[in-house]
């Protein structure tokens, strides 16, 4: 069985080799601070799709690093009182709770939420 590469193959940038000395890889950049609450433009949306007919609430259109995305999603998670995990920049919350993660976040300073 062939390894998985972890994030896919999007982290990989094409290049096999380069007979250039001077050549040096592009440097991956992570953003080390996240935009304001009131800046933030979340997606809230409801998923079936792969989860065996189990609803599943995802908040998408995070900018910042991913230490603030997981501290989210935990303050989401505790909130709604489930389950849930931050993969690929978007927030999985288990379970149909898009107007309780909604309220939690126009109280915690998220002004512009779109979706359910």
């Amino acid at each position: 069985m062939a390894k998985k590469i972890k994030g896919g193959l999007a982290g990989l940038s094409g290049l096999v080799y380069s007979t250039n000395p001077d050549y040096m890889q592009p440097a991956e950049t992570e953003k080390t601070e996240s935009l304001p609450a009131a800046q933030q433009e979340l997606r809230i949306r409801r998923e079936t799709k792969q989860r065996g007919g189990k609803v599943a609430t995802i908040v998408s259109g995070f900018d910042g690093n991913e230490a603030d995305l997981e501290a989210l999603g935990k303050m989401l998670k505790t909130k709604c009182g489930t389950g849930g995990s931050v993969k690929e920049g978007e927030i999985i919350i288990q379970g149909d709770v898009a107007p309780k993660v909604k309220a939690a976040l126009l109280e915690w300073g998220y002004k512009r939420t779109r979706g359910v």
